[in-house]
């Protein structure tokens, strides 16, 4: 990859998590959420913008990946009390339900961990802030590869 390249996809997921997470602040605090940031957006922002031919960086991917992982996540904490074990469960469900719905998306993973560590116990946190910063993140992620001349996301052969 060209210096030109990685700086490209340095800015663009430095504009993109920008746009992103004021968008998400703004929408936490009119509904009074205090969660509105996913930590694993970033590694989300790494694929969008530096890797955006990647399978695991397409919308169906980084949105119904994180999604899924988040409500996994939630499931299992709720079901197991245990942290040690509710972990590695969540994580490998979460794989799971990525592999049969076709939406690998490795920082979703994460997603289902940080359910657990959080003791999130309520769905809508899959909702919000997880599906809507995944969806702001690929809208800023199109928006800024086609500005630029990259094409994402990819089209279906």
């Amino acid at each position: 990859m060209s210096w030109t390249e990685r700086f490209r996809a340095c800015g663009g997921a430095l504009i993109g998590l920008l746009l992103v997470l004021s968008f998400a602040k703004f929408l936490g605090e009119l509904s009074g959420i205090d969660e509105w940031l996913i930590a694993s957006l970033g590694a989300s922002a790494l694929l969008v913008f530096a890797l955006p031919s990647s399978p695991m960086a397409q919308p169906w991917a980084v949105i119904a990946g994180n999604t899924l992982s988040a409500l996994v996540g939630i499931s299992v904490t709720i079901v197991i009390q245990n942290p040690m074990l509710a972990m590695p469960i969540a994580a490998s469900l979460a794989i799971l339900g990525m592999f049969t719905l076709r939406c690998l998306h490795p920082p979703a993973a994460a997603v289902a961990l940080i359910a657990v560590l959080g003791n999130v116990i309520h769905y809508r946190y899959a909702f919000f802030p997880v599906m809507i910063d995944s969806i702001l993140l690929v809208i800023a992620g199109a928006i800024y590869s086609n500005v630029t001349g990259r094409s994402y996301p990819n089209r279906l052969q």
